[in-house]
């Protein structure tokens, strides 16, 4: 449902280009995760479960790479254009949180199935479906050269204090 709600948002901000000439874009972003946006507080404080589901994947962005991406957007305005702004490795979540552990030199996060999982509602339809997507179009239309391509440079890099 969320999904709609958004897909009726945009073609709504789209509208504001065909009807006024606005210069609208539309940024699909992923998972968004930083310094302050990140798994190493959840591993810290050891709140942090593997929740499973099978041939679930996430696509993931880092803070820096959606500037960089907004930035090329200004640099090569095409008004109307939908981006994906996501990297390289869409990942299931466990895997991303494992590796965060292994990092801090901290035991894996406990492993909860989805089935089994106690989850708010909004969690529950995070985990609800698969979100992968391809970022081409960022990269061949705006030239973007992602500075952290897949969750592990990303994560190094923070955890290295590189990282906003």
């Amino acid at each position: 449902e969320r999904g709609r709600w958004r897909v009726e948002a945009e073609a709504q901000w789209l509208n504001l280009y065909k009807k006024h000439k606005m210069p609208v874009h539309v940024f699909r972003r992923a998972g968004i995760y930083g310094a302050e946006r990140g798994p190493f507080e959840k591993i810290r404080n050891q709140t942090a479960r593997c929740i499973i589901k099978e041939n679930q994947v996430f696509s993931r962005i880092h803070v820096e790479d959606i500037a960089n991406t907004l930035v090329a957007s200004i640099q090569k305005p095409n008004p109307g254009q939908i981006y994906n702004v996501c990297d390289d490795a869409p990942a299931p979540p466990e895997d991303v949180l494992r590796y965060a552990a292994q990092l801090l030199n901290y035991p894996e996060p406990p492993t909860v199935l989805f089935e089994d999982a106690d989850l708010s509602p909004m969690a529950r339809s995070f985990y609800s479906d698969s979100k992968k997507v391809s970022n081409q179009r960022i990269k061949t239309e705006l030239s973007v050269q992602l500075v952290y391509p897949d969750y592990q440079s990303g994560l190094n890099a923070i955890l290295e204090g590189k990282s906003a």
